[in-house]
């Protein structure tokens, strides 16, 4: 059998702190330099030009110019990337006269190894190799990650690795479509033994739970019924302190306006580990799904998020509405709905011009998304004629109207 004919073997190699040298400096290169960097390998680019990202990434070594013979002397592993033939085969040559495994990115039955595609879930690394089919082994490589993200492919021990058993994972499930929960957090969805799960979290992620998971209602409806929070919080402790993986499932992130920092305290204050997994909050995922960038260039520097939970003159209320209302910017109020009259007077008390755009935005990334758009003085009136509920987002400033003014301009 030739060597070319061969069937590679697959090996994981440990390139932490070896050096390694990558010849050419495009898009094929720039991607295989993140993969070695994240391997904690020495890297050393040779090409006259390299992309901005290789350029920016920090502890990779730039030697602007072509290659030459000797540039492989004294390196463990080499990638030859460039979009020249010639060269490439050159550096494979003398990679294989100096007894250096050598990628050959053009031609990869010409080199001496192969990159494989990549796919990671957690502490699982999944290589795939298929015969220098690139497209077939990227196609078959996301479909095996896939499969072992939403838990179709089972691939886990009896017990969860050990930085992740047991314990709770704080997991924000992002503003309300489940496809915008991050891989992190689905992941761990996937192997909770327990989930507890608030109002606003997708239904549709609890669906595609395992049969043995446990999922604890925590529903919170606005002026109805809660859970207490120290119920929420005793109820993650004890079930992780029962040995079991606890996933607290949370709309949006469960650091913003989400009470995630109270629940990671009292595990943290209990001996329970914790892993906070971010999510997508819908304070900036609602007006872009609207079509409405909480900043542009020109137009505002300034994002504000604010809860409209509490009304301006409630005694208990943090919010300096004088001072909101002095801003030019962008205001992104969340449960504001009930609120908005009162706030909006405040608003404009405060110096904010009446006819200040805004934006609601009801059930973001959910079938039923609505926006509504008015002035800041008419806005409550027309959230209550149309009957707008929670979950929503206001958004108030310039930016709600720039997509607006670029389609009266465009006419």
């Amino acid at each position: 059998m030739s060597q070319n004919a061969a069937e590679p073997y697959l090996a994981g190699l440990n390139l932490a702190d070896k050096p390694v040298v990558v010849v050419g400096g495009g898009a094929v290169a720039r991607r295989r330099v993140a993969g070695l960097v994240r391997a904690g390998a020495r890297v050393t680019v040779v090409a006259p030009e390299v992309t901005t990202a290789i350029e920016a990434t920090k502890g990779v070594t730039v030697v602007a110019r072509e290659y030459r013979e000797g540039d492989l002397d004294g390196f463990w592993y080499a990638l030859a990337c460039t979009d020249d033939p010639e060269v490439n085969a050159r550096v494979v040559a003398e990679a294989d006269r100096l007894r250096v495994f050598c990628v050959r990115a053009d031609q990869a039955r010409s080199g001496s190894a192969v990159t494989p595609a990549i796919g990671r879930s957690g502490s699982l690394t999944v290589g795939v190799l298929a015969g220098g089919d690139h497209r077939r082994s990227a196609a078959a490589r996301t479909a095996i990650t896939a499969a072992i993200e939403d838990g179709s492919l089972d691939v886990e021990a009896e017990a969860l690795p050990e930085s992740e058993t047991p314990g709770v994972a704080l997991v924000g499930a992002g503003p309300g479509d489940p496809e915008l929960i991050t891989v992190r957090g689905k992941r761990l969805l996937a192997r909770a033994d327990v989930v507890v799960a608030d109002r606003l979290a997708p239904p549709e992620l609890l669906a595609e739970l395992g049969p043995k998971a446990v999922v604890v209602d925590a529903a919170k409806v606005p002026g109805g019924r809660a859970m207490d929070q120290e119920d929420i919080n005793r109820t993650l402790i004890e079930h992780a302190r029962a040995g079991k993986f606890v996933v607290r499932l949370k709309g949006g992130d469960p650091y913003v306006f989400g009470r995630g920092f109270e629940e990671y305290l009292a595990c943290v204050e209990a001996g329970v580990p914790v892993t906070v997994v971010p999510g997508v909050s819908s304070a900036i995922a609602a007006p872009a799904l609207a079509q409405i960038p909480v900043t542009h260039r020109g137009v505002t520097h300034e994002v504000v998020i604010v809860s409209g939970h509490l009304a301006p003159e409630a005694p208990a209320s943090l919010v300096d509405w004088q001072g909101l209302a002095r801003l030019g910017g962008t205001l992104v109020l969340m449960m504001a709905v009930t609120n908005l009259p009162a706030i909006s007077a405040a608003l404009i008390a405060g110096g904010r011009g009446p006819a200040t755009a805004t934006a609601v935005i009801e059930d973001a990334s959910r079938q039923g998304q609505r926006v509504l758009k008015a002035r800041l003085d008419q806005v409550a009136d027309l959230v209550a004629k149309e009957r707008v509920g929670p979950p929503a987002v206001v958004v108030i400033g310039p930016v709600v109207a720039l997509l607006d003014e670029a389609g009266a301009s465009n006419g």
